[in-house]
């Protein structure tokens, strides 16, 4: 089983590297790594292009912003299996793609497979700030606030070509329609892992400024609406809650 890992970046010198090498020192062999560069102005381009032999494809031209270069790599992968890690993020251990592999092995009609994930210090990578740990899917998942973390989802290649890429129009909360999209208006078989799949570094786009925060829910409103639904009253209420409790759960 071919797994595509997808990584996009713009002008991240200073964490691609390890990003990298935490998909290129994993023990499972059939991985093709792809990485999607934004143009960048700084060093990145030059680290990624000292491991050019070891990636299945490699490209940097300017996009229309994460989404878009997560959409490219997505239609450039050809893996059995498709996951995306952040280049700011790493995975947990050297493990991480056989335990997945393993999980699609033992249930070949199983499409989607998911983890846990840490918040961690940006400089200290052992630091955990934020401890997000997901659960078995069930119908009132995002009802109840919950969402998977988006960097721990391995998706099986037949469930983008059934629902699609990530929709542009979001600018902050695309990956939050796309998971809703998949989970609440389809019904592919999925399963959790009471496992850590990523460490991510704290200081993504969306938690960047009170401004963000407010148009990400904003968006997250309009998700719901878009797929037909009505967003249930208590989903903010719970999302805070469900957000402070990450912080206390360590």
């Amino acid at each position: 089983m071919k797994i595509s890992i997808i990584t996009v970046v713009y002008n991240n010198e200073a964490t691609i590297q390890q990003a990298m090498e935490s998909v290129l020192n994993q023990t499972y062999s059939d991985i093709e790594y792809v990485i999607i560069d934004g143009n960048s102005m700084d060093k990145t381009v030059s680290i990624i292009e000292t491991y050019k032999n070891r990636l299945g494809y490699f490209i940097s031209e300017r996009d229309q912003g994460l989404y878009d270069a997560m959409n490219k790599g997505i239609q450039a992968a050809t893996g059995d299996v498709i996951g995306i890690l952040n280049s700011d993020d790493l995975y947990q251990d050297s493990t991480v793609i056989a335990d997945i592999v393993n999980q699609f092995n033992l249930d070949p009609d199983l499409e989607i497979v998911y983890g846990n994930l840490v918040y961690v210090k940006k400089d200290a990578v052992n630091q955990v700030v934020r401890n997000w740990k997901s659960k078995d899917y069930y119908s009132k998942f995002f009802d109840d606030g919950n969402v998977p973390p988006h960097p721990s989802l391995f998706l099986k290649r037949e469930v983008y070509q059934k629902v699609g890429l990530f929709d542009l129009e979001f600018k902050l909360a695309a990956d939050y329609e796309f998971m809703f999209r998949v989970f609440k208006k389809h019904h592919f078989k999925s399963k959790y892992i009471n496992r850590l799949i990523v460490k991510m570094r704290l200081g993504g786009e969306t938690n960047k400024s009170i401004r963000n925060i407010i148009n990400q829910n904003k968006e997250i409103m309009q998700a719901w609406k878009q797929n037909g639904l009505n967003p249930p009253l208590k989903l903010m209420p719970l999302r805070i809650s469900k957000r402070l409790g990450q912080f206390i759960k360590r």
